[in-house]
């Protein structure tokens, strides 16, 4: 689907209504509720509606065969570990050809030393792989993290049903630590003791209690609504939206704050504004916090802000190469961003763009999302592929409609 997206004419002040729940949450209350002995059945509308938590139930539901996971990176990765820990599964576990390109060789090596029977089918490290589920030992296994921290979590989220308790020596800090502890604390929080020493981390291998865990509205959803505020310089209010999370993305109200975008927790969620109060350059590591990187680079150039986000070598290995796509499609528009190996930068420098940028989304529902405010300097932007969003966020367009945007679908007729 391409889009054309014209700004409304007036200052932007709406209240989101479908701010999506959050995926991350949700794909592990999936898993924590598949492992609970007796568990009540999941409310739908305590899970978001996006296209990867309905490949996690729909997989979970019926694993057998042959499972597509389509682009969920998720998924690949939980289920290979669910999968293979459980007594009985004999599957065949695929993607997308894009997800098919993204690495999971750490996953199942450490997969393989507690005992799993895994087999890749076309190229080693990839999938699509065969599984033959059977109980693993636990005990202690070495992981390389630095790739993405849903390594561990799907270890640690498989530990309750091995035969000994888990220890993964992560041997260093990781990428996107943040989604670990949310891992861990879902797992204290059902019954599961966890808990960390240094680079080890011990998962108890007992199962969880049904214990309801809320799942709470997507703080990495909200950075295209601060990014909106901050271009715009309009209100914005992000209903149930707290500070009190488990998502690491909250401190997106913190980093909100350099571009001007102040962030009021009240009884209604968080009240979003923007001030003129904006910082010179911005300069952030964030590589515990890479899917912000879209919405903040984006951000940072329609402001005029120059930047580097550094440690998001793994943004490669997401539904797009996040950084070299990124970098490619801000370009079109005259913002000369640099991509680095393990980074993003711009300086400042700008060229003339001769005519209105046509942009697609690549694939990825963050690149997607994140070009939506590019219309509100140049009223008519299309963006191509925007059906990328039913990822994470189905209801981002009508949303943006609701905020006053003009948004019409097009055909290559139309262009």
């Amino acid at each position: 689907m391409d889009i054309r997206l014209t700004p409304p004419e007036e200052i932007i002040e709406t209240t989101v209504s479908r701010l999506p729940l959050s995926k991350s949450v949700a794909a592990r209350v999936l898993i924590l509720h598949h492992l609970t002995p007796g568990a009540r059945a999941i409310d739908p509308d305590r899970l978001p509606s996006c296209d990867d938590t309905q490949i996690i139930a729909a997989a979970l539901a019926c694993p057998a065969g042959t499972v597509s996971v389509g682009d969920c990176g998720t998924a690949a990765r939980f289920l290979t570990a669910l999968f293979a820990a459980t007594p009985g599964v004999d599957i065949t576990l695929t993607g997308s050809p894009r997800l098919c390109e993204r690495p999971v060789e750490p996953l199942i090596d450490a997969l393989r030393h507690l005992g799993a029977d895994i087999t890749y089918i076309n190229k080693d490290g990839y999938l699509p792989v065969s599984i033959s589920g059977r109980k693993l030992s636990g005990g202690r296994v070495k992981l390389d993290a630095s790739g993405s921290s849903q390594y561990a979590s799907a270890l640690a989220l498989a530990a309750p049903l091995m035969a000994a308790p888990l220890t993964i020596d992560l041997g260093g800090e990781g990428v996107s630590m943040p989604y670990l502890r949310m891992t861990l604390d879902m797992l204290q929080a059902r019954g599961v003791d966890t808990y960390r020493e240094g680079y080890d981390i011990h998962i108890a291998n007992t199962l969880p209690t049904d214990t309801d865990i809320e799942t709470e509205p997507d703080w990495s959803a909200a950075a295209f609504w601060y990014e909106l505020a901050a271009v715009t310089a309009g209100w914005v209010t992000l209903p149930c939206l707290l500070p009190d999370s488990l998502q690491g993305d909250s401190i997106l109200a913190r980093i909100g704050d350099r571009f001007g975008v102040i962030t009021e927790f009240t009884d209604q969620g968080a009240e979003l504004s923007a001030t003129p109060d904006i910082h010179s350059r911005l300069d952030l590591e964030l590589a515990d916090y890479p899917d912000l990187v879209p919405a903040l680079a984006v951000t940072a150039c329609l402001i005029n802000v120059p930047f580097r986000f550094s440690g998001i070598g793994h943004l490669r290995h997401k539904e797009s190469d996040r950084i070299a796509d990124l970098a490619a499609q801000l370009r079109l528009c005259g913002w000369l961003v640099e991509a680095g190996h393990d980074s993003l930068s711009w300086e400042g420098e700008v060229i003339p763009v001769p005519a209105l940028p046509q942009l697609s989304a690549c694939g990825d529902h963050r690149l997607a999302m994140a070009f939506a405010s590019i219309a509100a300097f140049a009223p008519g932007l299309v963006i191509r592929g925007a059906e990328a969003v039913n990822k994470s966020y189905p209801g981002f367009w009508d949303d943006l409609r609701d905020a006053g945007f003009s948004i019409e679908e097009i055909e290559d007729t139309d262009l």
